[in-house]
């Protein structure tokens, strides 16, 4: 058995319970894998200002990889240290390629704030007030690099909507999704949590044969896939139970926190 090294977790629905709030066994189990020794990192689809809060459980590092892997974020003195963003050109090619879809309307994520179309309307996460810090304009008009673009269509059905929005974009950029109610999540071609976080682990020496990731959504497959054990919550997505080698309990039940437990009290590997 592979000695575990560093334990990767999303966000939402996975290591924060319903109300988007991180409970104190979660954290106390989170904490206790720095005493063993054990490397951890948070992987989200959540845009940097919006995992502020949660400085306190990033480790020495004090980094997010935020946005999918999009962003890197230095969440204990508030920067983005590095980013693969999409250009302000390629914001305006997907803007393009889906324009003709019937009552679409878009949103995008940068490292400061978040520039929105005015047709555009989205809540946040549970656990999250407003501090946002947003520019109003078509999506073309952005005014820097891109993490992530959201779009929504008040036409359409979830599935249909989803299915359009893949077709056209083809490889000019990556469609994910973290949450259910047909928001449409598009980041840079070829840039996932799987990519970010191997490249987060090279810088350690770490491989994935020595990672446990957790997730819920089916943009958390490709990083469960990557790791060498992949955990699904019990209430994950069908599609992210159906790859998982394991899974804990619900996050609604400290999941996370009951596994990382367990791989406490286990005896090391030699």
């Amino acid at each position: 058995m592979s000695r575990v090294r560093l334990v990767a977790s999303d966000l939402d629905g996975t290591l924060l319970d319903a109300e988007g709030a991180l409970t104190e066994r979660t954290a106390r189990s989170w904490r206790a894998l720095w005493d063993q020794g054990i490397e951890t990192v948070l992987v989200t689809a959540r845009p940097p200002r919006w995992v502020d809060a949660l400085a306190g459980i990033t480790g020495a590092h004090g980094v997010v990889l935020c946005l999918n892997g999009a962003f890197v974020y230095d969440a204990a003195h508030r920067r983005v240290r590095s980013h693969h963003a999409m250009d302000p050109a390629t914001v305006a090619e997907v803007a393009g390629r889906l324009r003709g879809i019937p009552g679409i309307c878009f949103s995008a994520e940068l490292a400061d704030g978040a520039h929105r179309e005015p047709c555009y309307s989205g809540g946040l996460p549970a656990g999250v007030t407003s501090n946002e810090m947003v520019s109003v304009g078509p999506i073309e008009e952005v005014p820097g690099p891109v993490g992530k673009i959201l779009a929504r269509s008040d036409a359409l059905g979830p599935r249909e909507f989803l299915a359009r929005v893949r077709t056209l974009l083809g490889d000019t950029a990556l469609l994910s999704t973290s949450c259910e109610g047909g928001l449409a999540e598009i980041g840079p071609s070829g840039i996932t949590k799987a990519s970010a976080l191997e490249t987060w682990c090279e810088g350690l020496g770490i491989d994935a044969a020595d990672v446990w990731a957790f997730g819920d959504m089916p943009n958390d497959i490709p990083m469960l896939d990557w790791s060498g054990t992949g955990w699904a919550v019990a209430n994950a997505h069908p599609d992210v139970l159906a790859v998982a080698d394991r899974v804990c309990a619900e996050n609604t039940r400290e999941g996370v926190a009951e596994a990382i437990e367990t791989l406490l009290e286990r005896p090391a590997a030699p």
